[in-house]
């Protein structure tokens, strides 16, 4: 199709795509009286032929996005909700295999955890704890993501986590840097380091012949990995930090080929209270909000390609 032109000069469509974004969806697993809750933000992206849409306004191409709504609900009743990764691929080849002119289909989910409420004995006054498994507490700890692509022909899985708070209150150190003339911040032996992890990890699976990975299992291993190396790492700098945090989730997942990480330095300085009198031997702190620093790195399996765009924002 000829595109839509200026005198002069063509005036061309680039890259484009569409579809509903941020879709909640809860899904409640009823076995007996035991509950389960899976808890989803779900954006659908379409692309394809979609040239006469922008030039013409023909909607001939185009699936409503209130279908890709739609689709997302009758799915969660479907298909159930194993995992986000495992829900993003069967709703990515449905919108690719489904209609002709939709070629590439990006799935981004959020899933928010929640945990079972812990209940007290049974009694004559209240419910028994024996009978209750219903009830629920909304984790705060970090919100749970995934993106998969599809193109009709091969997958792409990122999955990763935001807004995980962690904090070593020692084994921290910063000291031998760069110094001029504007600098001032005094060395430290003994310091706090805390940071709010943003991390994304890219899976080798990459089509329907290779067995997927266990979701779900691989999601709380490499969980576990990254926590383990910040906990176990003696920091001489929150970048050697990063590094054995991405480096011991690559060693231990031969599922995953690529970790990136994002990770602010939450601040913590020691607060002078020797106007008070008092002497402050690393006890009391003032948390910083901003400015922080930012550390962010990609650790790569050895041959792999970077593919995580350096901005986890646009993921």
């Amino acid at each position: 199709m000829t595109a839509t032109s200026r005198p002069g000069r063509p005036v061309l469509l680039g890259q484009n795509q569409y579809g509903k974004a941020e879709n909640r969806v809860v899904k409640i697993t009823r076995d007996g009286d035991t509950h389960h809750i899976k808890d989803l933000n779900v954006s659908v992206a379409l692309s394809g032929d979609m040239e006469d849409v922008h030039y013409s306004g023909s909607n001939a191409n185009v699936l409503p996005t209130d279908t890709t709504k739609n689709t997302v609900y009758a799915f969660a009743k479907e298909h159930g909700i194993e995992s986000a990764e495992q829900f993003g691929i069967h709703l990515a080849r449905h919108f690719v295999t489904s209609q002709e002119p939709i070629h590439r289909a990006r799935i981004r989910i959020e899933e928010y955890a929640w945990e079972r409420i812990a209940t007290s004995d049974a009694n004559s006054r209240f419910i028994g704890a024996d009978e209750v498994r219903h009830s629920f507490v909304r984790k705060g700890q970090e919100t749970r993501l995934t993106q998969i692509t599809y193109d009709g022909e091969s997958w792409e899985v990122v999955s990763g986590l935001k807004d995980l708070v962690v904090m070593n209150s020692t084994n921290s150190e910063f000291w031998g840097y760069v110094k001029d003339k504007y600098t001032t911040l005094q060395e430290a032996y003994d310091r706090i380091l805390a940071t709010e992890v943003s991390g994304r990890w890219r899976f080798n699976w990459t089509d329907d012949e290779q067995k997927a990975p266990n979701w779900e299992k691989s999601y709380g291993q490499v969980k576990k990995h990254m926590l383990q190396a910040f906990a176990e790492t003696y920091s001489l700098s929150l970048q050697q930090t990063l590094y054995q945090m991405g480096a011991r989730i690559i060693n231990n997942r031969a599922e995953i080929d690529e970790v990136r990480f994002s990770l602010p330095n939450k601040h913590h300085f020691l607060v002078d209270l020797e106007p008070f009198g008092l002497k402050n031997d690393n006890e009391v702190y003032f948390a910083a909000d901003r400015p922080y620093g930012l550390i962010e790195a990609t650790i790569l399996r050895d041959g792999a390609e970077a593919r995580i765009p350096v901005d986890l924002t646009n993921l």
